[in-house]
């Protein structure tokens, strides 16, 4: 970086910085003639700092790229164009922020520095305002780039509780909401059922259709529960041929006429119609467990699990608790 000239030997004025934009002070062009204007090379890296203090580099002709680390952004590289500037922060709190200032062109920079950029506070109508404008905005659209971070965190997030291929909430899900809903119903002394499903055969199945009519027989049974569900229920692919389906505000008689319900229409569901074989159909076995006072999430589990071994070990088909 190499001082070509200063403020006041140049052609610039202080129209070319927005900074002072609006400004007729004539005390403005007086305090910025002796700040010095350098020149950088292609892709040549600066300090925040000139002369080991904060200043603030105003583009009169150029580009700079300012890449900046955060903890809530992560790397980011904001580009900065002519009439605008940075470093403003910096001089105000005097603290050197972590980031990297590179030419991305042939480029020329006013310097102001910190003790200049004071007075211009101080002395100067109309710094102060746009000095705090630009803040302002630039805090503005930290903040919703940070906003739509977080929204794109969350989208991604809530598709990592989704299973692929039936649509479902996932075991993923499960592991981070069961022990919510159960914790709920016990502060609330609201009952909670929980259905545990696993679809009967279901290797025959594979076996004897192939596993692509497999994945169709367990989308099929997954919109078998998503239709038979009231809003306030969830539907859970627990792995393989197992579902789940929770019941907020059930007690056994509604979590066992909600499984028989399921089992009756999981019987009469279609997988795949086509006329040159025998509609192939599913059926499933459902363990009903209601919560229990002191039980947690795991004890919920494992009872409706004990109840889906009795309806198999009863010949499945059926619902047991």
């Amino acid at each position: 970086m190499e001082q070509i000239t200063t403020f006041g030997a140049s052609a610039y004025t202080i129209g070319n910085i927005n900074l002072f934009d609006g400004i007729s002070d004539p005390v403005v062009a007086t305090l910025l003639e002796p700040c010095a204007i350098v020149r950088l090379q292609k892709d040549q890296i600066i300090s925040p700092l000139y002369n080991n203090e904060a200043c603030v580099y105003a583009v009169l002709r150029g580009a700079l790229g300012n890449t900046l680390i955060d903890e809530t952004q992560g790397i980011r590289t904001e580009k900065i164009l002519p009439g605008e500037s940075v470093g403003e922060l910096s001089v105000l709190d005097d603290i050197a922020h972590s980031s990297t200032l590179q030419a991305l062109q042939e480029t020329e920079l006013l310097v102001i520095e910190s003790a200049t950029l004071w007075r211009l506070i101080d002395e100067a109508d109309g710094v102060a305002r746009n000095l705090l404008r630009q803040l302002s905005f630039r805090l503005r659209a930290a903040n919703a780039q940070l906003r739509r971070r977080e929204k794109v965190g969350e989208f991604y997030r809530q598709l990592s509780m989704v299973d692929g291929l039936t649509n479902l909430h996932n075991r993923a899900w499960l592991n981070d909401k069961l022990s919510v809903l159960v914790d709920e119903a016990h502060a609330n002394k609201r009952p909670l059922a929980l259905i545990m499903i696993d679809l009967d055969h279901f290797k025959r199945f594979n076996d004897e259709y192939g596993h692509l009519l497999g994945d169709t027989a367990l989308r099929t049974a997954a919109g078998v529960l998503s239709a038979a569900l009231r809003p306030s229920d969830f539907a859970v692919r627990y792995g393989g041929e197992e579902l789940i389906v929770i019941l907020p505000d059930s007690n056994v008689a509604a979590g066992t006429m909600v499984a028989q319900r399921l089992c009756e229409r999981m019987r009469l569901a279609v997988v795949f119609a086509d006329m040159h074989m025998p509609l192939p159909h599913i059926t499933a076995s459902f363990g009903v467990a209601v919560l229990a006072p002191q039980q947690d999430a795991d004890g919920l589990l494992a009872a409706a699990d004990a109840a889906l071994y009795r309806a198999k070990e009863a010949g499945r088909n059926q619902v047991a608790l």
